[in-house]
């Protein structure tokens, strides 16, 4: 009895090579090193402008605060001081984020994979998309979202802790006010009378919080709809671990 030969396997494919060398992943890694130093300097100048705002801000309330016959005055000046800070923080976020991007991406594409025990990969095109970045940098976020975010985050807060001060500074010291009169006079700032300071005061405040609010969903919004920037979105994107 003939028995039929068996058939032989088909020839396993060649191992697909490696897309970095042992010497070009450690090269990453130092990319990643020195993109993560980056990020975190300016995450340091950050915390200074939000010190200097706290800071000014307490001495602020300790005048106001100090005696029976002290003026409200530097609650108002202090509010513009710490707008001014906040003007030069929201500059700074804007370079800190396009760092911490930067870093975001190599975590989630690079490391992510070896971590998952896939090794490196770069299937979805992380790697071209972020040399395209070096080449041609652009800022992730616009200036207003920067100043949405910081106030959201912490110069919101301090704000509010702004008019709660100067609201009870007029309305409770040295002697709670009887009429409505009398707020009026308490507010007064040299030749402004009482009723324009609070008008500006409530327009300003408005501002602010008309700003945190307008910019709450963030380019980094799935759903947002925004002015296509086709590189900036697709390093978005990465950073968020999407394909």
């Amino acid at each position: 009895m003939q028995t039929k030969p068996l058939a032989e396997p088909p020839p396993e494919p060649p191992p697909r090579p490696a897309p970095f060398s042992a010497a070009e992943i450690g090269a990453l890694a130092h990319l990643y090193r020195g993109e993560l130093y980056r990020s975190t300097v300016w995450r340091t100048r950050l915390d200074a402008t939000t010190n200097w705002a706290v800071v000014t801000t307490g001495i602020a309330l300790t005048l106001t605060y100090s005696s029976a016959s002290a003026t409200p005055l530097p609650l108002v000046l202090v509010g513009l001081l710490v707008a001014v800070f906040l003007y030069i923080e929201a500059r700074r976020y804007r370079f800190f984020d396009f760092w911490r991007i930067r870093a975001h991406v190599l975590e989630v594409n690079f490391f992510g994979p070896i971590l998952r025990g896939q090794g490196v990969r770069t299937d979805n095109g992380w790697n071209e998309i972020l040399y395209q970045d070096y080449r041609h940098p652009n800022l992730h976020i616009t200036f207003l979202e920067a100043v949405g975010r910081r106030l959201r985050r912490n110069y919101g807060w301090i704000f509010m802790i702004q008019v709660v001060a100067y609201v009870g500074k007029l309305l409770i010291h040295p002697m709670p006010i009887g009429r409505l009169d009398e707020l009026f006079v308490r507010a007064t700032i040299g030749p402004l009378p009482g009723q324009v300071v609070l008008l500006a005061g409530l327009l300003f405040h408005a501002g602010w919080i008309a700003i945190a609010i307008h910019t709450s969903r963030s380019r980094r919004g799935a759903d947002r709809v925004h002015r296509p920037r086709p590189p900036v979105d697709r390093i978005l994107q990465l950073a968020r671990g999407t394909d």
